[in-house]
């Protein structure tokens, strides 16, 4: 049994530190590091960001994969794609990086900052109507691992939080909007809107002209999702017109962003380079080590890709 990684150690640590920490937490398993694979049929498990499976090759033993890739929409309908489970490796409670980043946006646009800096670059003494947490709605569009804990400190804080998913939630911590036919009611009482969903042929283009006339004049979007969930000439013409007051973009499409982009200097607009956050090494084996060991005894994987929809 081995754990073949691929690319992996080219965007987050290095070799070394690979196998390092898993001879730390997982000492009697040998670590291959593509394209060193060794005798294919000892490849048990593969571990992999951005692989290109046109090059892999075929694994007979194969047993699972795990993904670090937040959307596995670029290779889940690969046809070369291994017919395994496939897994996230993400810390069951969320990523603090992405907690922090969420709110750090959504504090930013609630204190009205873009307005700040603007007028302190025009030596502008500007004092803006405070507006309370009780007072803004903030709405997550996707309820999952890394909306969960951003959505629970901002109620805490006192802001209106709510959430739209796929399909019922019971029991969730905070107001449930759900499917096709509820999302103009959650954009309509949402002043603040998070984009956290996966990229499906569902929700590609989410963020259009359509749903942003759904929304409160002034509204704000904040996408930490997928670039392709938002129009971006639909989104710009939001932003002329008023009806969106600002967007703060970490997710982009194409990425890089070309240079002749309007968003680049659009004045109501924050171009981030897709920097929310950054698993460790220690922070992705410590998960496929638990995926592992859960496999090995005869369980299943602990965050499962359903093929079918796509996440």
């Amino acid at each position: 049994m081995a754990l073949l990684i691929v690319n992996l150690d080219k965007v987050i640590g290095n070799a070394e530190a690979w196998r390092g920490t898993f001879r730390e937490q997982i000492p009697g398993l040998p670590i291959r590091i593509w394209p060193d694979v060794g005798e294919v049929r000892d490849i048990k498990y593969l571990a992999f960001m951005h692989p290109d499976f046109d090059l892999l090759p075929a694994f007979p033993n194969l047993k699972a994969m795990f993904s670090r890739s937040a959307g596995v929409e670029s290779f889940v309908d690969h046809p070369k794609l291994p017919k395994v489970p496939l897994g996230k490796v993400e810390p069951p409670g969320g990523d603090p990086m992405m907690t922090e980043y969420v709110i750090m946006h959504v504090l930013r646009l609630h204190r009205d900052m873009p307005a700040y800096q603007a007028a302190q670059a025009n030596r502008e003494w500007l004092r803006i109507p405070i507006t309370r947490p009780e007072q803004r709605r903030i709405g997550f569009l996707g309820y999952g691992m890394m909306a969960k804990a951003p959505a629970l400190v901002l109620q805490s804080l006192g802001f209106k939080v709510s959430a739209w998913v796929r399909s019922p939630r019971p029991g969730a911590e905070i107001p449930i909007f759900h499917g096709p036919d509820q999302l103009a009611a959650f954009l309509g009482q949402t002043d603040i809107a998070v984009c956290l969903l996966p990229l499906t042929s569902e929700t590609e283009g989410i963020f259009c002209a359509r749903t942003f006339a759904m929304m409160p004049r002034d509204a704000m979007l904040v996408n930490v999702g997928r670039g392709k969930h938002v129009v971006e000439s639909d989104l710009i013409a939001a932003l002329d017109s008023g009806q969106l007051s600002y967007a703060a973009l970490d997710a982009l499409w194409p990425e890089p962003l070309p240079p002749e982009s309007p968003l680049w200097l659009h004045p109501k607009v924050t171009v981030m380079p897709h920097v929310a956050r950054r698993p460790t090494v220690a922070q992705l084996a410590t998960e496929i080590v638990a995926n592992i060991r859960n496999l090995e005894a005869g369980g299943q994987l602990l965050q499962e890709i359903n093929y079918t929809r796509g996440y």
